[in-house]
């Protein structure tokens, strides 16, 4: 039962176990309309549930291969700073709040290492792969170096010094051709129809982290944070 429940695991796509993980499909048979009930009575913004998306992420990366390996260190790091900070009170830490306000008021925020720049980091991380999806998914004439281009504009590039955008252009060189990608996305068990739904449910689910992290970011003034 054990192997038969890691082979249905691994078959799942990285969209699907994300959702999961978000706690929006306690089973595979849940109706869409349930799901999105739940969505809306249970608005979730943890430390928790940005660990969850972002390593999702990082096997949807995985999947693609090396082509995107600095997205995909960058995403790492940000994840183990903030996992460590959580693991040493998961009560204190369990709120992206309270470890943005801890550490404004010990004026660590804007060092390289701080944990709100994991967290403001890992949120452009995810609406970059938001934005790419959508548009995956939604704009068949596009190929997927016109699509990576586009998210990228709207979601990193702005925040990215020249080391980054320089690693930028050579990743995009190497992407994989869109019909590859989106048949990884897919998983082993699912058409493409799934995938759109799994893409809607997701995008659906992650939007209100991705709102609170911002207005935490206004808020202290740290969204305009850049790097090298």
């Amino acid at each position: 039962m054990e192997k038969k429940r890691k082979e249905m695991e691994k078959a799942k796509s990285g969209l699907r176990l994300a959702m999961e993980e978000l706690c929006l499909c306690s089973s595979g048979d849940e109706k869409e309309e349930q799901v999105q009930v739940k969505a809306q009575e249970q608005p979730r913004s943890s430390t928790m549930d940005l660990l969850s998306v972002s390593k999702q992420l990082l096997h949807v990366l995985d999947e693609i291969g090396p082509t995107l390996l600095v997205l995909r260190q960058d995403i790492q790091q940000n994840i183990q700073r903030l996992q460590d900070l959580h693991e040493t009170d998961s009560s204190k830490y369990a709120s992206l709040t309270a470890i943005v306000t801890e550490e404004v008021e010990q004026g660590t925020v804007k060092k390289t290492k701080s944990c709100t720049r994991a967290i403001i980091w890992l949120s452009r991380s995810i609406s970059f792969s938001k934005c790419l999806l959508e548009r995956l998914l939604k704009a068949p004439e596009l190929s997927l170096s016109e699509i990576v281009e586009e998210a990228y504009a709207k979601t990193l590039k702005p925040w990215h010094g020249w080391i980054s955008s320089a690693a930028y252009k050579v990743a995009v060189k190497l992407l994989p051709e869109r019909e590859v990608l989106i048949a990884l996305l897919m998983g082993n068990c699912q058409d493409f129809e799934d995938l759109t739904e799994d893409a809607k449910m997701l995008a659906y689910a992650v939007q209100p982290m991705l709102e609170e992290i911002d207005a935490i970011s206004v808020k202290h003034n740290l969204d305009k944070l850049k790097s090298s």
